[in-house]
């Protein structure tokens, strides 16, 4: 295994420190991966959700939000059709639970047993039967072009709520939301289904205020050398939508003759310390010009009094959000944060309902693999913060059955032990049982739900382990007909629930993408797709695009169903395909990218503080990798269940002794390290919880005599 360490300048360490107020550890950590613009690093500095995006940079939000608030007005019966996987199921849940709570006339449907992918027919002429007249589609409809134009023409408006890749034809649907559309006006485009979802809820919780829709101008006056400058910006829905500024030497222009007039005429205009504004434009335009305007400072010190008597200058001074911009900020700019932040607290937009709501964002964004930057960090670490002091009903009856309660759960714990159960009843073709769980406020019938819950996941198991033997012998045959770039395993004894799993499974053992494709009883083939060493999987569906009944996906991870007769025709292309793969990761020999070279006196207990600030880890977020030196063996043990294939260690690192635990190592100890041995080591570190105990402990990725 190669070490890998970039040395990082004590320039950039020392810049990051300054500006950001962070440790010099964790700046070169984020100097090494990379971290090094405030935007960026504001992810992993802050956790509180004022700084998450607004919701209404979506283009399509008012339109969306319009269209369910007439739906509630009118006594319309909605239908909101999931899918039938982690974030399918926790996007349904939570939307379900938001317009209920708002007094609409709702239902919720998830494909069960053979049901395709995606808005279907069958689903939308249900709903036309029950005189329903709005679908609001989740994780799923950004390809469900023929099904949404069939619910138009039978007068039901659809309302999409996706973030899969959108194809060149958009379905006709009354408003499209979804991060992923180059027309979105979303700024982060890798949001989990049910983080969409989400946003759309806060939307349609603002649009209950009065500021919902209202135009508000934020206006400042300051002096520059002898001329002064006015600005204003305009603000809806907390958004600003645009921005003046005009510099005025006093005399020589009159107010007409600005831009100002056009631009503030009809708005209610907000000041911070009106006498002083006043004064300025007396200056600037005399006694004759009056302003009507509204003096907020007052109100905004009663609900943030850390901020009563300073002035906008102090203000932007103070600002943690303009610590992180990469341009000046000027008096404005910190006068329009500190507004939004007193509009969230004011009216306590995020509060025990969202805490509770992010528990199932984190859930469905884990479980989808998205990317852990950006907002996402927020959301999954807001998410996992609410789950580990009060989980949610549901979530606390699974943390029970999976022996998590009363442990500090992480995001390892999530995927390896709460959303596998939870995917495996749409697996198990009963998605509903999950969404059922977490909808019941019963607590008898929650107990009943996991317990099948976590049943369908053993069954599910097993059905994957009897596969196994079906798949690999068809997948490694296949690997010289795809020129030993891709593998294919295609049969009729291959249950639909799991080729998702074995299609993972393979990519894993190949090292090369997999698809794994089951035949169905009505001559259709359903197949899923795992890429591998960083191949995009679009580079392989669009090509065969005119084959599918439909497809989709993300990048790494993607499905397709067709028909029977074009399985010739589809492996015959993918033959030509694969020849013509080249994979964008083309490193030779397992490497290791180690983020810190620690000294003796930080070998101690406080690691796991620093560990716990870059969390969440995750997708595009790797877990922190130490290394440190000099350290001896002071006890070594043979471990495993059935073979004896893991090591477990105990270090002496000074004031501490560190339990480290090297996975399949066991075959090394003896020949590679022993007891009373001095060795460098890679490693992570995490919690050991036993008996409620918990203790820190190593988990070793390398380790080499010194």
């Amino acid at each position: 295994m190669i070490w890998n360490k970039k040395e990082v300048g004590r320039e950039i360490v020392r810049e990051l420190t300054g500006r950001y107020g962070c440790d010099a550890l964790t700046a070169s950590i984020l100097a090494r991966r990379a971290i090094v613009e405030g935007t960026d690093i504001l992810f992993y500095l802050e956790d509180d959700l004022r700084y998450v995006h607004n919701p209404f940079l979506f283009t399509a939000m008012e339109d969306a939000v319009d269209r369910i608030l007439d739906a509630r007005d009118e006594g319309e019966k909605v239908l909101i059709f999931g899918d039938r996987d982690v974030d399918g199921i926790t996007s349904t849940t939570l939307l379900y639970q938001a317009l209920t709570d708002m007094g609409i006339d709702v239902r919720w449907k998830v494909p069960c047993g053979n049901d395709a992918y995606g808005l279907s027919i069958d689903a939308i002429q249900e709903h036309a039967d029950l005189y329903g007249t709005l679908i609001i589609t989740v994780d799923n409809g950004i390809s469900c072009v023929e099904e949404i134009a069939h619910a138009a023409a039978l007068g039901i408006d659809v309302i999409v709520v996706d973030h899969h890749n959108a194809q060149d034809v958009l379905p006709p649907a009354v408003a499209i939301i979804n991060p992923k559309m180059e027309n979105s006006g979303y700024p982060f485009r890798d949001l989990a289904g049910c983080a969409v979802v989400w946003k759309l809820i806060c939307a349609l919780r603002f649009a209950q205020l009065e500021l919902y829709k209202q135009s508000v101008c934020l206006m400042n006056v300051r002096p520059a050398n002898e001329s002064w400058i006015i600005e204003a910006v305009k603000i809806v829905n907390m958004t600003e939508i645009d921005r003046i500024s005009e510099t005025i030497v006093p005399g020589m222009v009159s107010i007409s003759q600005t831009r100002l007039l056009p631009f503030l005429q009809g708005q209610q205009i907000f000041v911070w310390d009106a006498s002083i504004q006043r004064k300025q434009l007396e200056k600037i335009f005399g006694k004759g010009v009056e302003f009507q305007f509204l003096d907020i400072a007052p109100e905004i010190s009663k609900v943030i009094p850390a901020v009563r008597g300073m002035s906008l200058l102090k203000l932007k001074d103070l600002s943690k959000i303009a610590r992180y911009q990469d341009k000046p900020v000027s008096e404005l700019d910190g006068f329009l944060n500190i507004f939004i932040t007193f509009v969230q607290r004011h009216h306590a937009i995020y509060g025990k309902r969202e805490a509770e709501e992010l528990q199932l964002v984190a859930l469905g964004t884990l479980a989808d693999l998205m990317p852990l930057t950006n907002e996402n960090r927020i959301l999954v670490k807001q998410g996992m913060s609410a789950l580990n002091t009060a989980p949610r009903a549901g979530i606390a009856e699974l943390l029970a059955r999976q022996n998590l309660a009363g442990k500090k759960v992480g995001t390892t714990d999530i995927a390896w032990q709460i959303s596998p159960a939870i995917n495996a009843t749409g697996r198990m073709g009963k998605p509903s049982v999950a969404v059922e769980l977490l909808l019941s406020a019963d607590q008898t019938e929650r107990n009943t739900l996991s317990a099948q819950v976590i049943q369908m996941n053993t069954d599910r198991k097993q059905m994957g382990s009897d596969s196994w033997t079906v798949v690999e012998p068809l997948a490694r045959n296949s690997l010289e007909r795809f020129s030993g770039k891709l593998v294919c395993a295609a049969s009729g004894d291959i249950h639909r629930g799991i080729t998702g799993i074995m299609a993972n499974r393979l990519s894993s053992c190949f090292s090369v993408p997999a698809i794994v494709i089951c035949y169905m009883e009505d001559n259709t083939a359903v197949g899923s797709m795992r890429s591998s060493r960083g191949l995009h999987l679009s580079n392989i569906l669009e090509p065969c695009a005119d084959l599918f009944i439909d497809h989709g996906g993300h990048a790494f991870a993607a499905g397709f169903s067709l028909h029977r007769s074009k399985m010739d025709e589809f492996l015959s292309r993918l033959e030509r395909l694969a020849r013509d793969i080249v994979f964008p990761d083309t490193a030779e020999g397992e490497e290791i990218d180690i983020d810190a070279e620690l000294p003796r006196e930080y070998m101690t207990p406080a690691l796991l503080d620093l560990t716990d600030r870059f969390e969440p880890y995750g997708e595009g977020n790797s877990q922190l990798i130490f290394l440190a030196r000099n350290m001896k063996i002071i006890s070594a043990d043979i471990m495993g269940k059935t073979e004896k294939q893991h090591v477990k260690l105990t270090f002496d690192c000074g004031a501490f002794k560190w339990p480290a635990i090297f996975w399949q190592a066991a075959d090394r100890l003896g020949r590679d390290f022993s007891v009373n041995d001095t060795v460098d080591a890679v490693f992570s570190v995490s919690r050991n919880t036993f008996n409620g105990a918990e203790t820190p402990q190593m988990i070793l990725q390398d380790v080499q005599k010194a």
